[in-house]
């Protein structure tokens, strides 16, 4: 459809003029009426107005600040630091007179060593630039640790370095090579990780403080140390030797603890006892010359007496353990003794 047959129809008059001419050209005018559009007169109390709002859209935002409760307010003026301000709704010059920054000064921030890990849970990125070090003993070790710091000045966090974070992170890649490099690599692997993380936190303080970064180091832990993935297996199997080693070793320790102990208790027994025979044997020995002396004093006062009654004694010991049989003089057989009590028999003879 022809955009002329959108208005009204024309005659073939008022469409075209000069029909003899070819082409019949047009009549000049569009076929449509265009709006007009009527601009305000300019007045100057509407450039003042005009100004006026945008001074203010300007001057109120850059002039109150909100500082919240784990931030602390660090003003400058015209670029050189002015004041510090508290948690709180505070007023400032707009720029560029004044500037507020607000740090969180409460704010646990980790730095990560030898790895990334990556946002959503994934799994985490090696940098083997940053975790490949250098032991004492001349073996490489795998070491990746986290470093968790504040600020603990403000001003000297913002004005004294640039990109604190990268100073973090380099200042404790620094300080645990240092550390790692004097070390051989079974303190590195097993019992020296405390020490470690204790000598790391003191020197990256020290440095930091040397800087004047205004940060604190809370502290440095190693997440992960291994010898690196080419030669894992082989550093495995030299773990688990030295554990059998170790093993073995405590067993004979403990095999050894058990027997001295007892052969020395076996030994001071044998002693003992034999101190105590020897004893023993002296005491009875000693017993026995004072007896004989007491009966040779008694025999000497009473020789024949005394010589009767240690024969009657000594028979009276020796006779009832005996069979005993009495032969009659003028008769044939054998008349068997009736047991008799004790000392009866020399009861007998002495009648």
């Amino acid at each position: 459809m022809p955009w002329d047959d959108l208005h009204e129809s024309k005659g073939p008059d008022e469409r075209f003029r000069g029909g003899g001419s070819s082409g019949g050209g047009s009549s000049g005018k569009p076929p449509f009426n265009i709006p007009q559009i009527k601009m305000p007169k300019f007045k100057p109390s509407m450039f003042w107005t005009i100004v006026g709002l945008l001074l203010l859209v300007w001057i109120i935002p850059g002039t109150f600040y909100f500082v919240e409760p784990d931030e602390e307010g660090v003003v400058v003026t015209f670029g050189e630091f002015s004041r510090i301000t508290q948690p709180g709704l505070h007023f400032k010059f707009p720029s560029p007179i004044e500037h507020a920054s607000t740090p969180k000064v409460r704010k646990i921030r980790r730095a990560e060593i030898g790895f990334r890990t990556q946002r959503g849970g994934g799994a985490a990125q090696k940098v083997p630039a940053e975790s490949l070090m250098l032991t004492g003993d001349q073996n490489i070790i795998d070491i990746n640790l986290v470093v968790q710091y504040r600020i603990m000045d403000s001003v000297a966090y913002l004005f004294n370095v640039r990109r604190q974070h990268k100073l973090v992170r380099n200042v404790a890649e620094t300080v645990i090579r240092g550390i790692v490099g004097g070390r051989n690599i079974d303190e590195a692997l097993t019992t020296g990780k405390a020490e470690i993380q204790v000598q790391a936190q003191e020197h990256a303080q020290k440095l930091l403080d040397k800087y004047e970064s205004g940060i604190q180091v809370v502290t440095i832990q190693l997440q992960d140390v291994h010898p690196p993935q080419q030669v894992a297996a082989a550093f495995k199997d030299v773990v688990s030797a030295r554990e059998d080693k170790e093993r073995m070793i405590n067993e004979a320790q403990g095999y050894r603890n058990a027997v001295i102990p007892e052969a020395r208790g076996q030994a001071a027994q044998i002693v003992r006892g034999a101190e105590a025979y020897g004893e023993q044997t002296v005491k009875k020995a000693q017993g026995d010359a004072n007896r004989f002396l007491s009966q040779y004093k008694e025999y000497k006062k009473a020789p024949d007496i005394t010589r009767k009654r240690i024969y009657l004694e000594t028979m009276e010991e020796i006779l009832p353990s005996f069979q005993k049989f009495i032969m009659g003089s003028g008769k044939q057989g054998v008349l068997p003794i009736l047991p008799l009590r004790p000392g009866a028999l020399g009861e007998s003879i002495q009648r």
